[in-house]
């Protein structure tokens, strides 16, 4: 499955494995689009998941952060439910809703709607994968999709949920139905991230939105096996694998077990833990990516260089603390309102600490 480029001065490689970059490597989840005017300029004509199965419009959302803002690693343009799309569950992505299914899985019976993933479904994603390593250069390439748990929550719910009350009624209900539909999201989950790798991303991300809605002992029991199938599948794929949650603060160190054991694994950060004491919960081996609210972003520079150097200073403590590098981020993705010419400023202050 190793399909990766060599790219021996990319900071963000080198801070992933527990190297020492030329400089602090920063990225932004959500960097793709959402703020910036070209960006918006293309989706004002494109649908966002027509967009998400158009190998030249994927290229360019992609591109489009990486010319303007001079990140460290570029993030593939996609959404989490491109995968489901693309297998066969009808759903589409509301503007201002997010993802909503139309005939929501509840029955074992509805498990039979998530059918295999088949490499030709999801063409557009790895010829705009192969695009994208031709077109980087030295910048590297991050795959990404969501996590089995995030994934089932969306087509239990039918949509986004506040409570998440389907899900755990499956969840702790329907423990048949439950693990039939965990498993075939964990294959899923599994051949969209292998597409990309064998298309030639240099790294992968699994993303585990709505995990911190559980408790530690449901998550341990319900959904760290399925999260932990994904990346144990992935090892042999010798690309550095991050696992990222929103509200997991609780949840951190079963999130960095479901990575299990060798190099390159990353614990991403939100912005309600700060990375100290994160690095205590995630253990040895392990590198950090985050962790600054991306409100802060609309609060002026003078807010912004000040929480800036906060969370590189709590970086630099925890790598003294033990963890093996950190990856400068948002603690979430980039609000749609905020100024792009802020988050190129803030690239290159990082870079100059």
């Amino acid at each position: 499955m190793n399909n990766r480029r060599e790219l021996p001065n990319s900071p963000y490689l080198a801070a992933v494995s527990g190297r020492t970059p030329s400089h602090l490597p920063v990225w932004f989840m959500r960097q793709a689009g959402r703020s910036l005017p070209e960006y918006r300029e293309l989706r004002a004509q494109h649908k966002m998941l027509d967009s998400c199965f158009n190998a030249d419009l994927v290229t360019e959302i992609t591109l489009q952060p990486v010319r303007r803002h001079r990140v460290d690693a570029a993030i593939l343009f996609s959404d989490i439910v491109v995968p489901l799309r693309a297998a066969g569950i009808d759903l589409d992505i509301v503007p201002d809703v997010g993802p909503v299914i139309a005939s929501p899985i509840r029955t074992l019976a509805d498990v039979s709607a998530v059918k295999p993933l088949e490499p030709h479904q999801v063409a557009p994603v790895t010829d705009a994968v192969k695009n994208l390593v031709r077109d980087l250069g030295e910048v590297p390439l991050i795959g990404f999709a969501g996590a089995p748990f995030t994934l089932a929550s969306y087509l239990i719910e039918g949509g986004p949920s506040r409570n998440h009350e389907h899900t755990k009624a499956m969840m702790l209900g329907a423990p048949e139905a439950w693990a039939a539909l965990m498993t075939a999201l964990t294959d899923v989950t599994v051949e969209f991230l292998r597409l990309q790798v064998e298309a030639g991303v240099d790294a992968i991300q699994m993303f585990d939105s709505w995990a911190g809605a559980l408790s530690l002992a449901d998550y341990r029991a319900h959904v760290l096996p399925y999260s932990a199938q994904v990346f144990a599948r992935m090892a042999d794929a010798g690309v550095p694998m991050t696992h990222f949650g929103i509200g997991t603060a609780e949840l951190l160190g079963a999130m960095s077990e479901a990575l299990g054991s060798g190099p390159s694994r990353m614990v991403g950060v939100d912005w309600r833990t700060s990375l100290v004491d994160a690095a205590g919960r995630v253990g040895p081996d392990r590198a950090l990516q985050g962790n600054l609210d991306p409100a802060v972003l609309m609060a002026g520079w003078e807010a912004v260089e000040r929480r800036a150097r906060e969370v590189v200073a709590d970086g630099r403590a925890a790598v003294a603390a033990g963890v093996t590098g950190h990856v400068f981020n948002l603690g979430h993705g980039v609000l749609p309102t905020t100024d792009p010419g802020v988050l190129t400023d803030l690239v290159a202050l990082v870079h100059s600490l």
